[in-house]
């Protein structure tokens, strides 16, 4: 169905590349102007110009709160208003057992999947209550749905981020305001590819053994994902909000044992060929 968020305007953090991009291309195509923020310059201005005159780029470092603000604030120049915003900027972070868990890692990890989520909601709250409506939405994981499928850092983090939406969902929407978020399962991605594979660019391999193990024998793909927030962003679920959707092909259903707890990036690497 075509526009679907005809006349929307939306902000996408991360947007350079996997999840974020695939969310800023299904967005436009449904109608939709975007700003597509990241901290890579030159893949996200590349997003942006394959977009062609429905999107901006804006350098964004979700840590930074300058970044964020920026963000919002372009949209609301160059397109007039905000109505999505899209919380999606990711990294793996600390891997490790608890005990040799860096603390700056930590802290790092926390700052990109937790400050950046708390920042983008600060400021889309900013533009969007005067006028009473809108959407946000962030991505989550399977990791912030139960224990043991994300090393600890980033298990903290999305966990945080799933009470994170409940919490400002309830604030938010006496104001027209939804807050939902995404939890992907297993998604073919170049962090994912790295995680499984110690290589980026080895997304065919990744998506193989995604899909070796996956209950519905397919793997997961950021088209999946950006289908699942263009339907959170849409008047199609103007009913829902402190909402986490995970899509996972059942992961979730069947926990397995975790490698992530056990070894540095290495030994996960190899372990998770195993495990796939």
């Amino acid at each position: 169905m075509a526009g679907r968020l005809e006349g929307k305007v939306v902000v996408v953090t991360g947007a350079a590349s996997g999840i974020g991009a695939e969310t800023a291309r299904v967005f436009v195509a449904n109608g939709a102007r975007v700003v597509v923020a990241d901290f890579q310059e030159e893949a996200g201005a590349k997003v942006a110009a394959q977009l062609g005159e429905r999107a901006r780029f804006i350098r964004c470092d979700v840590t930074k709160e300058a970044d964020v603000a920026a963000a919002v604030d372009l949209a609301v120049s160059a397109f007039g208003q905000l109505d999505v915003m899209v919380n999606n900027a990711g990294i793996v972070g600390a891997v490790g057992p608890i005990a040799n868990t860096s603390a700056e890692q930590w802290d790092k990890t926390i700052a990109v999947l937790l400050r950046g989520v708390f920042l983008g909601m600060k400021h889309a709250s900013r533009v969007m209550s005067p006028r009473k409506t809108g959407a946000i939405l962030s991505i989550a994981s399977t990791a912030g749905v139960v224990g043991g499928l994300g090393p600890h850092a980033y298990t903290a983090a999305k966990h945080a981020v799933v009470g994170l939406t409940k919490s400002v969902a309830s604030e938010l929407a006496p104001l027209g305001i939804r807050v939902n978020a995404v939890a992907p399962g297993n998604t073919v991605t170049a962090m994912t590819s790295s995680v499984i594979t110690g290589d980026p660019n080895a997304t065919a391999k990744t998506e193989q053994q995604i899909k070796a193990g996956s209950a519905l024998g397919i793997a997961g793909m950021p088209s999946d994902i950006a289908n699942a927030l263009l339907y959170l962003a849409s008047e199609e679920a103007r009913y829902v909000t402190a909402h986490t959707l995970v899509v996972d092909a059942g992961q979730t259903s069947a926990i397995g044992r975790t490698v992530f707890h056990d070894a540095p990036n290495e030994v996960i690497r190899e372990a998770g060929k195993r495990e796939k």
